[in-house]
C-alpha cells in the first residue's frame, strides 16, 4: 500500500498507512487519509468524482483528492474540531449553496463518475432521468431497495406493500417541482466532520459522498434521520438562505425511505421496520 500511495500522490511515504481511518505521512510532512475500497469495485473513483463535484465555491469545505485509482482513494486530512452553533449556521448556508449548484438531471452522476456507484457497501445506480423527481425517486431509489430488503427478509409482505403504496401515490406526496440539486447523497452525521479550520467558529466538512442529482430535501432528511449537532440551527440558516417549499417537514419521511431501505438491505429488519413506519405515516397524509 505504501508504494501505491506514493504513486497516487507523487510523493514518497515516510510513515504508514496505519490507524483508523488509515493515515500516512508523506515525505514533506503532509498527513493524508488513505481509503482502501477494494472490497467495493469502482467505489474509489466514484467517491473521488463525487468529492470533486461537491467542492463548489461557497459550499461546505471538502477534502482535496490527492490521488485515486480503481481501489484506493487518498485525500487531505480534515483538521479536527468540534460542533458549534456558529459552524452549524455556516454549514446551513453552505449546504444551500452546494444544492443550488445543480445537476444535469435527477439521477445524474458527477462528471467522470460511473453510472454504477455505491452508497455504503451496496450498489447505487446513477442514471439521468428526464421526468419529474417523484418518478425517478420511486423507480431508481425506493423500489430497487424495497425489493432487495424484502428478498432478504427485512420487510414482511404487508410492510413491503405499505412502501409500494407510497410509491404508487408519490406524485401527490412530493410537493412542488424543483430543479435537480447537487446532492452529497449520503449525508448522515458521520460524513460531516466538524473542524476548527476555517477561522471563527470553525466549519463542517463533507466526506464520503454518494453524489448525484436529486432533491435537496433528501440531504436534509438524512441529516434528520441520524441526528446532527445543532441541526435546528443548520436548518434555520439553510431556510433563510434558500427558502424551503411549504410542507417540507411533512415530506421528511418520504425522503428518508431511501436511506432506511439501504440500511435494511445492509443491516436487516430494524431499519426495515422504520421504513414501514415512515410509509404508514405517509399513507395518512391527505
Amino acid at each position: 500500500m505504501t508504494d501505491r500511495v506514493a504513486r497516487l500522490t507523487g510523493r514518497a511515504v515516510r510513515d504508514g498507512p496505519a490507524g483508523h481511518p488509515p493515515h500516512a505521512t508523506l515525505d514533506d510532512g503532509t498527513v493524508v487519509v488513505v481509503k482502501d475500497a477494494s472490497a467495493d469495485p469502482g467505489a474509489a473513483p466514484a467517491e473521488a468524482a463525487g468529492l470533486r463535484w461537491i467542492a463548489v465555491p461557497g459550499g461546505p469545505p471538502v477534502p482535496r483528492v490527492l490521488g485515486a485509482d480503481d481501489a484506493v482513494l487518498v485525500t487531505e486530512l480534515v483538521p479536527p474540531g468540534r460542533a458549534t452553533p456558529g459552524a452549524a449556521e455556516r454549514f446551513g448556508r453552505e449546504l444551500a449553496t452546494l444544492h443550488a449548484a445543480g445537476a444535469d438531471a435527477f439521477g445524474a452522476p458527477p462528471p467522470g463518475g460511473p453510472a454504477r456507484a455505491w452508497i455504503g457497501h451496496t450498489r447505487m445506480e446513477n442514471r439521468p432521468h428526464d421526468g419529474p423527481w417523484a418518478d425517478w425517486f420511486a423507480t431508481d431509489r425506493v423500489l430497487p431497495y424495497l425489493r432487495a430488503a424484502r428478498d432478504r427478509g427485512a420487510l414482511d409482505p404487508a410492510g413491503a406493500a405499505a412502501v409500494d403504496d407510497v410509491c404508487g401515490r408519490i406524485g401527490a406526496l412530493a410537493g412542488p417541482d424543483e430543479p435537480p440539486a447537487r446532492l452529497h447523497g449520503d449525508l448522515w452525521s458521520g460524513n460531516v466532520l466538524w473542524s476548527g479550520d476555517g477561522g471563527g467558529d470553525g466549519a463542517a466538512w463533507l466526506i464520503d459522498p454518494a453524489a448525484h442529482g436529486g432533491h435537496r430535501e433528501s440531504d436534509l432528511a438524512m441529516l434528520d434521520l441520524f441526528g446532527l449537532p445543532h441541526l435546528d440551527v443548520v436548518l434555520a440558516a439553510y431556510d433563510e438562505h434558500s427558502p424551503l417549499a411549504d410542507g417540507w417537514r411533512e415530506r421528511v419521511h418520504l425522503h428518508q425511505l431511501f436511506p432506511l431501505l439501504v440500511h435494511a438491505v445492509l443491516f436487516g429488519g430494524g431499519y426495515g421496520a422504520q421504513a414501514v413506519a415512515a410509509a404508514r405515516r405517509l399513507r395518512r397524509l391527505p
